[in-house]
C-alpha cells in the first residue's frame, strides 16, 4: 500500500508565521473523485508496471555482495574525503558552498559501517557535484570529540548539508535509502524541473499550455521519507518520458510562496503528484507507490491500466 505523510508531521521547525496557515488548510477530495475517465488506447497490468521499477531480490543481493568485496574503509578513494578533526570538518563544509555534502560517521569495528561504505564510494564516483566526507569515530580522541559535538552516538550515521546547514540525517539505513537521499537533496541536473515558488509553477504551466504535454508536479517537503523514497522513480520516468511528459518538483516548506501554493492546491499530504494538461489540473495521486504512480501517469496519457 502506498504511503503519504501528513504535512504537519514533516515540516522541520516551521516559522511562527506558517503555523496558523497550516491549521487552515482544507482537505482535498480523494484521488478517485478527482480522476476523470481517460480515453482507452491500450491496457497494461499492474504487475508489468512493477517490473519497470523493481529489480529482483537476487540481483540486488548479488550486487551488494560484489561491491562489499571490492572496497574497504581503509581504501579511502579520492572522492571520499577522510576527516580527522572538527577543524577539517568545518572547513570542508565551508569549501563545499552550496553543494550537497554527505557525511558518513563510522567506526573501524562496526560491521554495518564496513558493509555500507563500499556503496558510498560507488555513489561518490557517479555524483561529481556532491561532496562525500568520512569520519571514523573510534580512530582518535579528535574524531570522538567531533562525533560528540555532532551528537552522533550510533553508526553508521549519515548527515546531509547544504550551505553549511544540516538538511537531513539518517541512521542505520541501507544503500537504496542513501541513494534516494542523495538524489532527493542533491538533484540539480536531471530532467525534473526544480520549482521554487508559485510563480515558477504558473510559468511552467504557461509554457506547456498549448503543446499537449502532460505536466507531473511532484509536491513534497524537505524532511519527508516517502518523498525521498519515490524520487528516484520520478527521475527515471522523467528521462524515459521526456518526449511526452514534463516533470517538476516543489518542496512546499522551502519558502512562503511554496507554502501558499500548497494551500491554494489543497495539498495536506505528501508526496502529492498533480497532473496538469492544457493549463488545467486534471487530477492527483497521493502516495509513494512506484507502480501506482506510473499507472496514473499512463492513465492521463490515455492508457488504460488494469489492477
Amino acid at each position: 500500500m502506498a504511503t503519504a505523510s501528513s504535512l504537519t508531521n514533516f515540516i522541520s521547525k516551521p516559522s511562527s508565521s506558517l503555523i496558523p496557515n497550516l491549521n487552515n488548510l482544507h482537505p482535498f477530495h480523494s484521488p478517485s473523485s478527482l480522476i476523470g475517465r481517460a480515453p482507452t488506447i491500450k491496457s497494461v497490468s499492474s504487475r508489468s508496471l512493477r517490473r519497470l521499477v523493481a529489480p529482483s531480490a537476487a540481483t540486488t543481493n548479488a550486487a551488494e555482495t560484489e561491491k562489499a568485496k571490492e572496497t574497504k574503509k581503509g581504501d579511502n578513494p579520492d572522492r571520499v574525503k577522510k576527516i580527522n578533526n572538527a577543524q577539517e570538518f568545518d572547513e570542508a563544509l565551508k569549501e563545499a558552498k552550496n553543494k550537497l555534502v554527505v557525511v558518513e560517521y563510522a567506526t573501524n569495528e562496526s560491521y554495518k559501517s564496513n558493509k555500507i561504505y563500499p556503496f558510498m564510494v560507488e555513489l561518490s564516483r557517479s555524483c561529481n557535484d556532491v561532496e562525500f566526507l568520512l569520519v571514523i569515530g573510534d580512530e582518535s580522541a579528535q574524531t570522538r570529540e567531533l562525533c560528540s559535538r555532532e551528537k552522533v552516538d550510533k553508526v553508521p550515521h549519515f548527515t546531509f548539508y547544504k550551505s553549511m546547514e544540516k538538511v537531513h540525517e539518517e541512521e542505520a539505513v541501507g544503500p537504496d535509502q542513501i541513494v534516494g537521499d542523495v538524489l532527493y537533496y542533491g538533484d540539480n541536473h536531471s530532467g525534473v524541473i526544480q520549482l521554487h515558488s508559485g510563480e515558477d509553477v504558473k510559468s511552467l504551466i504557461g509554457e506547456h499550455k498549448l503543446d499537449g504535454k502532460l505536466i507531473v508536479l511532484d509536491v513534497g517537503l524537505k524532511h519527508c521519507g516517502p518523498c525521498v523514497k519515490v524520487y528516484p522513480t520520478v527521475i527515471k520516468l522523467s528521462r524515459q518520458m521526456a518526449d511526452t511528459v514534463v516533470f517538476g518538483r516543489m518542496n512546499g516548506d522551502e519558502n512562503e510562496s511554496c507554502m501558499r501554493f500548497l494551500r491554494e492546491m489543497d495539498v495536506i499530504q505528501v508526496p502529492t503528484f498533480l497532473f496538469i494538461r492544457d493549463g488545467k489540473i486534471q487530477g492527483r495521486y497521493v502516495g509513494s507507490g512506484k507502480g501506482e504512480l506510473i499507472g496514473e501517469i499512463l492513465r492521463y496519457q490515455g492508457v488504460r491500466v488494469t489492477y
